[in-house]
């Protein structure tokens, strides 16, 4: 979606130069309300004309894991006030663009058939880290269609070693 991508830039970019001082903090809050912005039953209550920008806030921070530090409230009023709540969950995406930037790291999504923690996420990121050559975020959801292996997903870059991948190139050799 172009349009929210171009609606969000501003506020991503003006947030990350407020909080140049704490964007680890800031991007914990960010993603916990842009995580909460993306309920559907929750866009529908704050679009009704008869629900406040107070009321919104009060049902957001009653969700939040933590209370809102000031800044955190201001500027969710400001997006409320603008009617920009659909637009969170890309500010939020563009805000951890930009410290990834700075950090000269990425986000990295692994999709896998099954479960990883501990010490086995820990030798897959490492291993994606010299593969991609920099520092990776991970994030893993699970796909149980994969059968095995992993599909992984750096910004435009996909790295499929999962069996459902191997099976179609398999498919296709012996169909040509």
């Amino acid at each position: 979606m172009a349009e929210l991508a171009t609606i969000a830039r501003p506020y991503a970019d003006a947030l990350f130069k407020a909080s140049a001082a704490d964007l680890a903090h800031t991007a914990q809050w960010l993603d916990q309300m842009a995580d909460i912005a993306a309920d559907p039953d929750l866009l529908r209550f704050a679009s009704n004309p008869k629900s406040t920008v107070g009321q919104v806030v009060g049902l957001v921070e009653g969700v939040m894991k933590e209370p809102l530090s000031p800044v955190a409230q201001q500027f969710l009023h400001m997006v409320l006030e603008n009617g920009r709540l659909s637009a969170l969950p890309e500010m939020a995406a563009q805000f951890r663009a930009h410290m990834n930037a700075q950090g000269g790291a990425s986000d990295a999504t692994i999709f896998s058939a099954f479960p990883m923690e501990g010490a086995a996420l820990a030798d897959v990121t490492q291993s994606l880290e010299k593969r991609f050559n920099r520092k990776l975020h991970v994030a893993v959801q699970l796909q149980p269609e994969l059968i095995g292996g992993i599909r992984v997903v750096v910004g435009d870059e996909v790295l499929d070693t999962s069996v459902k991948a191997r099976l179609e190139q398999m498919k296709v050799a012996l169909a040509a």
